[in-house]
């Protein structure tokens, strides 16, 4: 049975869920506003340390802070409940989006009405890459491991080189700051594994079963289903700085590598995305509906279910281990730098993205004005995201 409290807090949560416009930073402030404000589930110290906790773990951070809380009044039960409610409209709202992309495919229907789509979406990547390399390109060593994940994301054509460039910027700046302090030995850490065993339990028989399903028959759902939940689980694990990041690991996942949606397809989802509430990582239901667009409505829901467990899931059991020993952990010297070299490699990531995404468009005058036009609209004034994407399609609708 659940508590009364509890059920005020998961209507609080879908209200936020189904308001939430605008990404992460959007999101922390309606949690100050309804969560410590109104309803004093926890402080602003509270949540604020929470918040950066989850910003430097693999996942979606506005989605894990908001797990966590669920965690904290009411244990894992309600942290799921919490999880559910939260995603729940953004990944509903994405299937239905790959379901109508799948129809304009399916019906020859001219994609040309989103021609301005697409460079509006890379604007928004721009902004992205220029906020995000702002807060974390502060010294020589930052900038260095942002130029050579930029240069690693974009010449190796493979979805494996993000986690290793990650983990490669990472260890050098790790091991850069243990060269020059002196770092005090840390207090034993009681560590609980069962979350962390989970975890990987689910990867390698994920990753097991993709492997075995490549060989048999493409015609059954099910084996293109396990193969789409082990790329996101995958992804999901491996994704620092958040639904931005995550949007160049799916390009070259399920454009470039694999081919299961057209540049045109994806930008399109991209720039819906930002006119859309919840968390960003929803696109991940957008993506797995159009991976399964051959086996019909049905498969395409299934698909877009496949996309959201998958690509919240690997976040969420790592939030449930590391809360526990986080306290002391977070403090290490090491750790911190490893961190702050993990998010300059992101922020290379971003960047290369923007490049990876231009080559799928046309390039002339109007296409860089748009990119422009985003960038300064977004970085200069308050221009709401939605009038900029509807703008854009009634641009091309008109034309």
């Amino acid at each position: 049975m659940i508590k009364k409290r509890h059920l005020i807090f998961l209507k609080d949560v879908l209200l936020m869920a189904c308001t939430g416009f605008g990404g992460p930073q959007a999101h922390l402030s309606m949690y100050f506003n309804v969560l410590v404000t109104k309803r004093g589930y926890l402080d602003e110290k509270e949540l604020v340390n929470l918040y950066s906790f989850c910003q430097i773990l693999p996942g979606p951070a506005s989605t894990q802070t908001i797990t966590a809380i669920g965690f904290r009044l009411g244990g894992p039960k309600l942290a799921f409940l919490t999880l559910l409610v939260w995603i729940l409209p953004a990944t509903i709202m994405m299937t239905l989006a790959g379901i109508l992309m799948s129809f304009f495919h399916f019906q020859n229907i001219n994609l040309s009405f989103t021609k301005f789509i697409a460079p509006i979406a890379i604007g928004f990547v721009v902004y992205s890459a220029y906020k995000i390399s702002s807060m974390v390109l502060k010294n020589k060593l930052s900038i260095f491991l942002c130029l050579l994940s930029i240069f690693l994301s974009y010449f190796i054509k493979s979805p494996a080189i993000f986690p290793i460039a990650l983990l490669l910027c990472g260890a050098i700046a790790g091991l850069e700051y243990k060269k020059e302090e002196n770092i005090a030995p840390s207090s034993p850490i009681k560590i609980e594994w069962a979350n962390l065993i989970l975890f990987l339990i689910i990867a390698l028989g994920s990753g097991l079963l993709g492997y075995i399903t490549m060989g048999l028959p493409k015609a059954l759902p099910i084996n293109l289903g396990i193969r789409l939940f082990e790329n996101f689980y995958r992804n999901g694990s491996l994704v620092f700085g958040g639904g931005q990041s995550l949007i160049a690991v799916l390009h070259k996942q399920f454009v470039e590598f694999k081919g299961y949606l057209s540049p045109e397809e994806f930008l399109s989802g991209y720039a819906l995305l930002q006119i859309l509430p919840g968390p960003l990582f929803s696109f991940s239901s957008y993506i797995g509906a159009l991976a399964m667009r051959e086996y019909g409505i049905s498969g395409q829901i299934i698909g877009g279910v496949i996309g959201a467990i998958g690509i919240f899931l690997p976040g969420t059991i790592l939030i449930f281990f590391v809360i526990r020993f986080w306290g002391k952990v977070k403090n290490n010297a090491v750790m911190k730098a490893a961190l702050l070299g993990i998010n300059a490699g992101s922020a290379g990531i971003l960047i290369s993205t923007i490049f990876i995404l231009s080559s799928s468009i046309e390039i002339n005058l109007v296409s860089l004005g748009l990119v422009l036009a985003t960038f300064l609209l977004l970085n200069f004034t308050k221009t709401p995201p939605a009038l900029i994407i509807i703008t854009g399609f009634l641009g091309g609708i008109y034309l």
